[in-house]
Order: C-alpha cells, then sequence, then structure tokens
C-alpha cells in the first residue's frame, strides 16, 4: 500500500523568510529548511522570528532530518533554536554547515556530531523515501535544491534560486539534473516566489563585475559600499572588481564577518590577491582613490551603520567629502524610506551616493521567465508556491495558469495548512498549530502581545512611576508619595499635573488603609485606573502607570519628635 504524503509549510508561506516546509512520508518528517526573519518596526526590541515548532515538539520522533538549501538566514537561521527540541541529523552542504555551526556556538549548542556535509552527488536513504540534491544558483555559493523520493513521485523544494549562464563554477545551476528529474516525475513542485512580480530578467554576474569595476575605476576619492555580509556572489565580485581596478578592500563590521572568513578558508571566496585586502593601520596614510570600505552586516544593518558614518558617530571611519557611498543590495519596500533618508545625510556630509539597482535589474531569485523555465524542466503535478508574501504567491500561480495548469493543481497555502496526496489526489486537508515565535536575547517564546503592547506604550506615551510607603498598622502614608516621569512629560514644567497626581494618590492610599477589607491588587489597580484616567483628560496620552507601594515592617518615630 502506498504512503501517505503530506506536505505543511511552519513558515515562508504569506511572508518573506522563515522559510519552513515539512514533506511527511508515511511515519516519516522531512524537515526542509528552518530559517527565520528579522523582526519589523513595530516588534520593539526583538531580535529575530522563528517558527512556531509546536507541531514538531509533538512529532519529535518522526523527524528524520533537517535538510538545508544553502547558508542565508531566511533558510537556516532557527535551526539551533530547532535542535533545543528535536533532536535529529542536520545535512548541508560544506559551507551551509558550517555557517549553522558559528549559529549553533553562538546559540551555547556544544554538541555538533550531529552535523552532516552532503554535495549534489549524495543520496541518503531512510525507510519511508530517500533525500538527493541539486546544484543552484544563488548568491552564496553550496546552493542546493532537495528532492524527497518517494514511491509516488518526487517532491522538490528548490530553495532560492535564479537562473544564470554566466554563474561562475561555483554557483552553476545542474540543468542535467533539472531535466532528469522532470522525466523521472515530480509529483509536486514548491518553488520560490521571492520575484514572482518582477517580469524583468536579473542581470548575470559578469554585468554586475563590469558595474562595479566602472564604479570603482571612475569614483576620484573612496568608495564605500554597502553590502549584505551573507551575500557571498556580492563579497567576491567586489573583490574581483576591486582587484581589476587597482584598490585594495577595507571590511568595516565584526558581525558577519566570520562568515566571509569561513568562506575564504573552504574556497568558496577566492581572493584575486594577498594584497586586494587591506590594513586598517594603512588606511590613513592611502591615496583615497585607491580606497574600497565594505560596510557588512545583516538584514538592515548596513544601512544603520552608514547612517552613523554619515552623521560623524561611527567608531571606526567617518564618510568624507570625496567619498561615493555605493548601495550594492537591493532594499526591499520595507526600507525605501530609510534608504531615502541615509542618502540625504551622505550628501549633507559632502558625499555622493549611487547604487547598483540604478541602472540594472539585481536579484538572487527567479524571475517570471525563470520560475516557468523551472516548471518546464521539472513538469510537476502540482505547485506549491513558497517563500513570498500574498502577492507573491499569487502571482507566482498565475504564471503556471499561463502554462495550462489548472487551480486544481496550485495551492495557494497558509502556516499551518496540510496538503495530503492520497488516492491519487492532492488536497487541502486540516491545519496544524504554526505561527511566529518571537525571539529577545536569551528568551524564545516568552515575549507576548501584552509585553509588546507594554513596549509600544513605553515608546510613544512614555512610563509614570508613582512610589509610596504605607503602614496599615498605623492606617497612614509613611513617606511620598513620589512621582516620576520618563518620556511623558518634563517634570519641571508639569508642577500642577504632578502634585494633582500627589494629592489623588494620597487620597485612593488613605481610603484603601481606611477600608477594612485591604487588597493590595485593588488598591495598584484603583491607582492605576484613576491616574490613568486623569493623564489622559489633561494630556490626552496614556502612559504606562507604575505604582510602586511598600510597606514598612517596622516604623519608629524620630526619637527627636517623642515627647
Amino acid at each position: 500500500m502506498s504512503k501517505t504524503i503530506k506536505i505543511i509549510p511552519l513558515g515562508g508561506v504569506r511572508e518573506e523568510g522563515k522559510n519552513m516546509y515539512l514533506v511527511e512520508v508515511g511515519e516519516s518528517i522531512f524537515v526542509l529548511d528552518c530559517g527565520l526573519t528579522f523582526p519589523e518596526e513595530g516588534l520593539l526590541g526583538i531580535d529575530a522570528v522563528i517558527p512556531d515548532f509546536t507541531y514538531l515538539e509533538e512529532n519529535r520522533d518522526r523527524v528524520v532530518g533537517i535538510f538545508l538549501t544553502n547558508g542565508h538566514e531566511d533558510a537556516v537561521g532557527a535551526v539551533p533554536y530547532l535542535l533545543d527540541v528535536v533532536s535529529a541529523p542536520v545535512f548541508g552542504t560544506e559551507l551551509t554547515i558550517e555557517l549553522v555551526k558559528i549559529q549553533a556556538k553562538q546559540r551555547g549548542l556544544v554538541d555538533l556530531d550531529n552535523f552532516f556535509s552532503i554535495d549534489e552527488d549524495t543520496e541518503i536513504e531512510f525507510a519511508d523515501a530517500s533525500v538527493t540534491f541539486f546544484k543552484t544558483t544563488h548568491t552564496i555559493p553550496d546552493s542546493v535544491g532537495i528532492v524527497v523520493n518517494t514511491d509516488q513521485g518526487k517532491i522538490v523544494y528548490t530553495g532560492d534560486f535564479r537562473f544564470d549562464p554566466s554563474a561562475a563554477e561555483l554557483y552553476q545551476t545542474d540543468f542535467n539534473r533539472l531535466t532528469n528529474l522532470g522525466e523521472a516525475g515530480v509529483l509536486a513542485l514548491l518553488s520560490d516566489s521571492a520575484n514572482a512580480e518582477t517580469p524583468v530578467r536579473p542581470v548575470g554576474d559578469l554585468a554586475i563585475v563590469s558595474e562595479l569595476q566602472n564604479v570603482f575605476q571612475n569614483a576620484e576619492g573612496r568608495v564605500v559600499v554597502a553590502s549584505i555580509g551573507s551575500n557571498i556572489s556580492r563579497i567576491q565580485q567586489l573583490l574581483d572588481a576591486a582587484h581589476h581596478t587597482h584598490r585594495q578592500i577595507f571590511f568595516v563590521g565584526e558581525s558577519l564577518l566570520d562568515i566571509i572568513d569561513v568562506a575564504i578558508k573552504l574556497d568558496k571566496i577566492k581572493l584575486p590577491s594577498r594584497k586586494v585586502i587591506g590594513k586598517w593601520k594603512d588606511l590613513d596614510s592611502m591615496d583615497p582613490s585607491k580606497v574600497v570600505i565594505v560596510q557588512t552586516g545583516e538584514v538592515g544593518e548596513p544601512l544603520q551603520e552608514l547612517e552613523k558614518m554619515a552623521t560623524g558617530m561611527h567608531p571606526d571611519v567617518n564618510i568624507e567629502a570625496t567619498d561615493l557611498v555605493y548601495l550594492a543590495t537591493t532594499p526591499s519596500i520595507a526600507v525605501e524610506t530609510q534608504v531615502a533618508k541615509i542618502k540625504d545625510l551622505v550628501y549633507r556630509a559632502g558625499a555622493t551616493t549611487q547604487s547598483i539597482t540604478d541602472h540594472m535589474a539585481v536579484s538572487g531569485h527567479a524571475s517570471q521567465d525563470d520560475l516557468k523555465f523551472m516548471i518546464n524542466f521539472l513538469k510537476p503535478k502540482y505547485l506549491v508556491p513558497v517563500n513570498g508574501e500574498s502577492r507573491m504567491l499569487v502571482a507566482h500561480a498565475q504564471l503556471a495558469k499561463e502554462l495550462g495548469y489548472s487551480d486544481s493543481q496550485i495551492f495557494l497555502t497558509h502556516i499551518g495548512d496540510v496538503i495530503e496526496y492520497k488516492n491519487h489526489k492532492m488536497t487541502m486537508t486540516q491545519t496544524v498549530t504554526a505561527g511566529d515565535t518571537l525571539v529577545d536575547g536569551l528568551g524564545v517564546g516568552d515575549i507576548g502581545n501584552v509585553v509588546l503592547r507594554d513596549r509600544r506604550i513605553l515608546s510613544e506615551d512614555g512610563i509614570f512611576v508613582v512610589v509610596a510607603t504605607i503602614s496599615r498598622r498605623l492606617e497612614k502614608v509613611l513617606v511620598g508619595p513620589q512621582i516620576t516621569s520618563r518620556g511623558f512629560v518634563y517634570m519641571k514644567t508639569s508642577i500642577d499635573l504632578i502634585q494633582t497626581c500627589s494629592d489623588m494618590t494620597l487620597d485612593v492610599l488613605e481610603e484603601h488603609l481606611a477600608s477594612d477589607n485591604f487588597d493590595w491588587g485593588d488598591l495598584k489597580g484603583d491607582l492605576r485606573e484613576k491616574l490613568g484616567k486623569y493623564l489622559f483628560k489633561e494630556t490626552k496620552r496614556r502612559p504606562v502607570v507604575l505604582p510602586i507601594i511598600m510597606e514598612a515592617s517596622s516604623y519608629q518615630p524620630n526619637k527627636s519628635n517623642q515627647n
């Protein structure tokens, strides 16, 4: 009897990043990628957002392996957190595994024996299915697609990909393998949708190198480049362009330099010359026309560091009047306002700016033509668009319809949806527990809506603190009330407001002390309610009202006041 097959996205659909897809074959669960996403502006204080692992925790004994497509955060960033709750082997290419190990060590994991390197020729046999891999083109070398081979057909997950005939050897797609997969029979294709709205094909690597060389050649002074550190392809292109234009590169930012170091050691970044990387002690004495300063970091981080450079606040290097600031990354729509602000700051500092997107389309993800080519190569019976927001998934589905696919062959899912293949038919059946888990420092999942609401209120309206010491035995207020405000009102200019709040606090305290049914919760709740209403009436703002009421265990009056 054929085994039931299920496909369950735990992340990566109706959103960008946080890729995580489960393929269940019989009793075995295959985890395809385990990524994170970085928080939006409203998630104050949150470091990262990872998938909800509840379903995997409940079925931990069925997880046979975690299979990774590339070393970017959106594909591997949540692996250390998953390994806290599920014990399973982790498979990825050499560079991917080394990058995951760096994150695992940072997370405090010491047992790294369950990480295994694979390549495009690896086949791993399990009881219910086997797993194979194929090379893909992305902005990081050692990227692969994943194939779960079942007795009813192949489940193919592309990971992030694009097609580029001019790609360097480390980044080349195995087109023969794609053709062979299509001929063998693909049951379902989980395909990258991040660029599905774009009809324009991104330029190839050779065109990007040529553009960078042109920029470096024509710049009269230093070139300050902002780039995502994990975009190793771009780092390689910057190194090559600097070498050909006789410039030296100086890397700024330690957060992702470990990635670059690992890539160099594994020969995934090839240095065109040892002299192409400059030494910081020589920077000030060098001819500015021979210098490239590269600010790397996580998503958004290079822009934040550029802002510091433009305002003279950076600890290592600041923008000078003859500099050219070059944005070597494609900013998302979410940071367009920030980019415009930083460009303005750069011009205020006397420098100029250019962007890699000024004259060309650049992306590490498949264009509409690429997505059609992938479908034509693999000829899947069913298509599951993944890795994209809703509009991107819909755009991908429309492309498939142009190729003759019907609505019944395309599955636009939400996280937690279960797609089941049974009795030769694929349908959407149930849902499983899924969602976001917030990471704040060492805390994972312990930040909820109430805490986020309080943080938002604190950031917008501030805090209003009332402190007093009471004695229930004497039924009197011993000290205070003392009032402190942060981020709400300026104390010296709000004397009347503060005095009224002090009088109100004293009245509430005396009322509760005189009551026969004194209750601490009722007392603090009454203070929050009455002070909150008064403050909103006077200011139209709602600060966090924090009453701190202490009880004296024993009280001795001042002896000088005794008769």
